[in-house]
């Protein structure tokens, strides 16, 4: 008898079900007024005396399984009942899901990477923390150079070589080192000065650099490249460039696109002039062409710089800079609809 107790509780321990009747079924079964446990407590009394303690022990072991089983089986079954009726229920109204948005900077970079892709620019990258060589030197502006007062600098202190990089010059350098002509390539990036925070400038901002290098490049091959870009971005096809000094383009200009004059904001930001300056550019001084391991007897070419950030402000009206930065919830969540 007690060989077929044992039976029972391995019977239990095994036993499965799919539904609250098989378990209900199984429960009257064994632990029911008429169940088997019962059956077995009712023979105690019959039992021989020196088998009462092992008797008793295996009828108490089968109804704590029957009893421990049935609890876990219905515990599992309501569990999996839940997750049907949530997941299950297509008639359910959806949970709402928050619609993410690209930051101003991702969407105008990204507006000026595809303009610039459509007549053969790639992109191209580097670190944003330089040495000398990459940032100034390679660029015309050897040690001491007074043009390097042009540029506050954050360098190293441990090493005065090592500094982060002020324009995405650098990456223009390291791509000219590394492929030959023809060249036609842009440089987007993060960029970092050592000026006063305040609405309209920043200690980091954004810029994107590009430069084209080929035979027989010339002036003309600038401005028409401007010409299409401004068109493109602004829906402004007037530009005019203004003589400027770059130590590493010779000549060298401010772009200038005409804004126009229709709106209050108009007067504002170009200053009543209608002109509004968005970033310089000139043709590739011959030295840094020498310096990059580049024939400048035989190739020539031009560069020229915007910054992201102003763009941005301009396109999307944005009346403070450090908006850009400062992850405020409230006005990320404007660019929602935004490319």
């Amino acid at each position: 008898m007690i060989d077929k107790i044992k039976e029972l509780i391995a019977e239990a321990e095994a036993f499965k079900a799919e539904t609250k009747e098989d378990i209900e079924a199984f429960r009257i079964k064994l632990l029911g007024q008429k169940g088997i446990v019962k059956q077995y407590f009712a023979e105690f009394k019959n039992v021989a005396n020196d088998q009462k303690k092992e008797f008793g022990q295996v009828i108490n072991t089968l109804k704590n399984t029957a009893q421990n089983k049935v609890n876990a089986l219905k515990e599992e079954l309501e569990n999996n009942t839940q997750d049907a009726g949530i997941s299950g229920d297509l008639s359910r109204p959806g949970e709402p899901i928050q619609i993410g948005s690209r930051h101003p900077i991702s969407i105008v970079k990204n507006q000026i990477i595809d303009i610039f892709s459509n007549i053969g620019f790639n992109v191209s990258e580097g670190p944003e923390i330089e040495d000398d060589w990459h940032n100034f030197t390679a660029l015309n502006l050897p040690e001491y150079h007074p043009a390097r007062d042009m540029q506050d600098t954050f360098f190293v202190q441990t090493n005065p070589d090592i500094l982060l990089r002020t324009h995405t010059s650098s990456v223009q350098v390291r791509y000219m080192e590394d492929n030959k002509p023809p060249i036609r390539t842009i440089s987007p990036g993060r960029v970092y000065r050592n000026e006063a925070i305040s609405a309209r400038s920043h200690c980091f901002f954004h810029q994107v650099e590009g430069l084209y290098i080929d035979k027989d490049v010339s002036f003309a091959d600038l401005k028409q490249t401007l010409q299409y870009f401004t068109t493109e971005l602004f829906g402004k096809s007037k530009i005019r460039l203004r003589p400027s000094y770059f130590p590493f383009t010779e000549p060298s200009a401010e772009i200038d696109v005409y804004w126009g004059l229709e709106t209050e904001t108009d007067h504002k930001i170009t200053k009543g002039t209608g002109w509004l300056e968005i970033g310089g550019c000139g043709m590739v001084d011959p030295n840094v062409l020498t310096n990059c391991g580049i024939d400048a007897e035989e190739y020539s070419g031009f560069a020229f710089g915007v910054g992201i950030d102003r763009i941005a402000m301009l396109l999307h009206q944005i009346s403070d800079i450090r908006l850009l930065s400062e992850n405020d919830v409230r006005f990320l969540e404007q660019f929602k609809s935004a490319l």
